[in-house]
């Protein structure tokens, strides 16, 4: 490809045809602000933010879709351009509610930070119209904080092949919304809350339930239990300024614990069991020659978007319930059992990079004690705002482990919060257990990375097994259309519907667009959690950890038997498309 030669603020700068301004920028280390932009999906030039002046050019132009050319001299930070960006700003909060200090997404608001850098006067061109809908389990929409970005748009159609919101009406009367206003709750959404992480202002925010915890907390007649998904370990340093990919573990426990909760456990410790169930009923179902292909049913925005979309492949879905269900069905049964606690007296939490999990504890078949498994989830963005709230300096914190009783986890656990992770876990398993012989090496390589389609084939004691690995529900269309028109054919297959897995979850730290569009926050949280699976790990495979051993010996029996079925097997539901 060729390459042309510019300045940019008097720099010399060479990148290959094409390049568009803001990516030349980058390259010298020049941030030029945007609001609009989302690599790859949303590059629309429509907030008009990222505007800088070239030379010999009529008038100011759009930095994240100009490309540059040979001999350009463009200037990104002129009083004419600060100027430009202020008026901008003040007509964007003009019917934007102001209400920063109480805001979700204060101090972390790209509009905030903006506006605060341009100095801008917030009530120059004010005029508000509050628009909220509150109706769905994951989140909330208050349109009054809105700025008509459209990222959250391009996620849900892009991304996610989903396309539940846009734009409505047009002009000064435009507003994000469903086909025809209707409740976000009446449509299809599969409530991945990719929406929310994308948002640069609190327009789309998480529907918190911390509030019940610590009432739950301060009730003294409540056993209160909670369990971290691995992907929260490495991601909440975020929240406290460490590199992005920091895993925290023993400060979150530790933080946990000075909060009030009665034992703090592990989600990975569930995630072995969720391999043990799975990896039974592949190896039975390759002994009866199908359903193929096995879906995994872990990621429950996955799971609704079948339930939507592809009714006709639910046979095809896994029973098991997610690691964060069968964590809550053993607590309210075995662990509850144990300790002689009423399943009543018990409040079960969990924290969870995706919002989508708090739907999915309404599901029914949820409830493997006669109440429901779970009482309540938290986001990584919770348990950040309750440690805050705690008063707790999270960097000055002793590292403290887990609880015993379900604390023990294998690296195969660990590694559910990445892209690839359930496929890799579950083929160890399953490889040793078919074969009869120990694995020379335990990492599947080909399923790894961030690719959203992955493929390998395997020989499984003289069977051939191939599989897939699809992060994004666009993705998982791709492939079962590929599946329905026989293009493709697969054993088992991998699903999960946040791009890049867990780690890239609606509940995780808020990350802005300078951020997000030039670094892959999927690539470095996933390290932190193959770095719990490294080979000097001593326990990294699922069917080898001594608490599943354990519970299955001395009350479950074995897997996919009875017991285990009733508690830690669920069921799907066909669900309208509108």
């Amino acid at each position: 490809m060729d390459n042309v030669k510019l300045k940019i603020n008097g720099l010399d700068v060479e990148v290959p045809k094409g390049t568009t301004v803001l990516d030349a920028a980058h390259k010298l280390g020049i941030r030029i602000p945007t609001l609009c932009y989302l690599r790859e999906i949303n590059a629309i030039g429509a907030c008009r933010i990222c505007v800088v002046e070239v030379k010999g050019a009529r008038s100011s132009v759009a930095a994240c879709v100009h490309p540059v050319s040979e001999g350009m001299e463009i200037q990104t930070n002129t009083e004419k351009l600060r100027q430009a960006r202020k008026m901008t700003l003040e007509l964007i909060v003009s019917d934007h509610r102001m209400d920063c200090l109480s805001c979700e997404r204060s101090l972390r608001c790209e509009l905030q930070t903006l506006a605060n850098e341009y100095e801008v006067d917030q009530h120059k061109f004010a005029n508000l119209n509050p628009e909220v809908d509150d109706s769905a389990p994951h989140l909330i929409r208050d349109n009054s904080k809105c700025i008509l970005c459209r990222k959250c748009v391009a996620v849900c159609k892009h991304n996610q092949a989903v396309g539940v919101i846009g734009a409505n009406y047009r002009g000064y009367k435009t507003q994000i919304g469903s086909p025809f206003d209707l409740p976000l709750d009446t449509q299809p959404c599969i409530y991945c809350s990719q929406c929310v992480a994308v948002c640069p202002t609190g327009a789309l925010s998480e529907k918190y339930d911390h509030k019940k915890v610590w009432e739950a907390i301060a009730n003294p007649n409540k056993h209160v239990v909670v369990a971290c998904a691995p992907a929260v370990r490495a991601q909440l340093g975020e929240c406290f300024n460490y590199p992005i990919g920091t895993n925290v573990s023993g400060k979150m426990v530790t933080a946990l614990r000075r909060m009030g909760f009665d034992k703090v456990f592990d989600v990975p410790t569930a995630a072995d069991f969720t391999i043990m169930e799975e990896g039974t009923e592949l190896i039975k179902r390759l002994e009866a020659g199908g359903p193929f292909p096995m879906f995994t049913s872990c990621s429950p925005g996955w799971v609704k978007f079948c339930e939507h979309f592809y009714p006709e492949y639910l046979d095809n879905l896994s029973t098991c319930k997610s690691p964060q269900q069968m964590y809550g069905a053993l607590m309210k049964t075995y662990y509850a059992e144990k300790e002689g606690i009423k399943p009543e007296d018990m409040y079960v939490v969990s924290v969870m990079p995706c919002a989508a999990k708090k739907f999915e504890i309404t599901r029914d078949h949820q409830n493997a004690a006669g109440i429901p498994d779970l009482d309540a989830v938290i986001t990584t963005n919770e348990l950040a705002l309750m440690i805050r709230q705690t008063g707790l300096i999270f960097e000055d914190l002793p590292d403290e482990d887990f609880d015993p009783a379900f604390g023990i986890a294998s690296g195969a656990g660990h590694i559910f919060g990445v892209t690839g992770g359930v496929c890799e876990a579950t083929l160890r398993t399953v490889s040793e257990i078919v074969s009869g012989k120990p694995l020379e090496k335990l990492e599947f390589n080909e399923v790894r990375g961030v690719a959203g389609i992955k493929e390998a084939e395997y020989d499984l004691g003289g069977k051939k097994l191939k599989v897939a690995v699809v992060s994004g529900t666009a993705n998982a269309k791709k492939v079962i259309e590929d599946i329905k028109s026989g293009a493709k054919e697969y054993h088992f297959i991998e699903m999960m519907a946040c791009p890049g897995g867990c780690v890239n979850g609606g509940g995780q730290p808020y990350q802005p667009g300078y951020v997000r569009n030039f670094t892959d926050l999927r690539a470095l949280r996933a390290k932190a959690l193959y770095r719990e699976d490294a080979p000097k790990t001593a326990l990294r495979k699922s069917h080898e950890n001594p608490v599943v051993k354990e519970i299955y010996d001395s009350y479950l029996g074995e897997p996919g038997g009875h017991k285990a079925h009733e508690l830690l097997h669920t069921s799907y539901v066909k669900r309208t498309v509108y």
